[in-house]
């Protein structure tokens, strides 16, 4: 009888345990079909900042905001993509992706990685979901869009040959960027005020985090190393004159604007191959069309869908 009274006991602090747990969780968002809970915030949140730490010194508000904003993304895309393509079946360039991905990090292995995450008590299922979204995302744009790119690959050419004409210095850059859009609601010099106290109260990388729509805003805005031949004429023009922590003015570019911030500067020692030079300017060029064309196309899905806060 003891027994039976101890395991009821149990059962009953068991059943409780759930009702408890289960009134701590809330639905934030209702989209279409999907729903994303606090909880759900709370693990993106972990995330989040397992890959930017910096995200720690963010108010939990804004934490929240950018990790809800991160799941929206996310639910979009990947509906968008389960149109395309088969999310679960062996895919060859998230398996590139994901081994760039690991060495830009220095990590020697993807057993290497999960013993990592595991430590934090993240799980490597979770990322590689993640990082197949935005793989099979940007495999998606390109599909749709690539015949649309265009390039005048002679006068970049020129520029290349004018430039290392024209200079007797050539400077590499470490940048980060900020790209923001004008808000209907306000007018261009409330956002860039905005923009600019924020920066003043959290710092240039998680204020990319907070506003930035472009795909580095993951990263806090971190674009990293370039020359000079690599940027076009507006940036460089914008920032040829700043120095190390100094911020450009606002650049009209690509239906948008740019913030830039130069981490650090230094004179290149480096001969300069064109054709290598070029090779890497249509790169560049051609990511930046693919992510203009990336952020219109979700843009309209977005707008498309029902997107309940609560």
């Amino acid at each position: 009888m003891k027994k039976f009274k101890l395991v009821l006991i149990s059962v009953i602090i068991l059943i409780s345990g759930i009702t408890l747990n289960a009134k701590t969780i809330q639905i934030v968002v209702k989209l279409q079909n999907e729903i994303i809970t606090n909880i759900d915030i709370e693990n993106e949140i972990k995330y989040l900042i397992f890959f930017n730490p910096k995200l720690k010194e963010l108010k939990i508000k804004n934490l929240k905001n950018i990790a809800k904003n991160s799941l929206i993304t996310e639910i979009i895309k990947k509906k968008e993509i389960d149109k395309a393509y088969n999310f679960n079946k062996k895919n060859n360039y998230f398996e590139s992706v994901e081994r760039k991905f690991l060495k830009n990090k220095n990590i020697d292995s993807k057993s290497e990685f999960i013993q990592i995450l595991n430590s934090k008590n993240l799980n490597y299922e979770t990322f590689k979901k993640k990082l197949q979204v935005e793989a099979l995302w940007n495999q998606l744009i390109y599909s749709k869009y690539s015949k649309n790119i265009r390039i005048d690959e002679n006068e970049l050419r020129q520029n290349i040959l004018i430039q290392i004409a024209n200079e007797t210095k050539k400077y590499d850059y470490n940048i980060s960027e900020i790209f923001f859009i004008e808000n209907i609601n306000e007018t261009f010099e409330d956002t860039l005020d905005k923009l600019k106290s924020s920066i003043n109260e959290v710092g240039f990388e998680n204020t990319a985090n907070i506003f930035s729509i472009s795909s580095t805003a993951k990263n806090g805005g971190l674009i990293g190393w370039v020359n000079a031949y690599q940027l076009s004429e507006t940036i460089k023009k914008a920032i040829n004159n700043l120095k190390k922590n100094e911020i450009s003015s606002p650049i009209k570019i690509g239906g948008g604007y740019l913030l830039i911030k130069i981490n650090n500067k230094k004179e290149s020692k480096q001969i300069i191959n064109v054709e290598e030079q070029l090779k890497e300017l249509i790169n560049k060029e051609t990511n930046r069309q693919l992510n203009t064309y990336s952020l219109i196309f979700y843009k309209r899905l977005k707008k498309n869908i029902q997107i309940d806060e609560l």
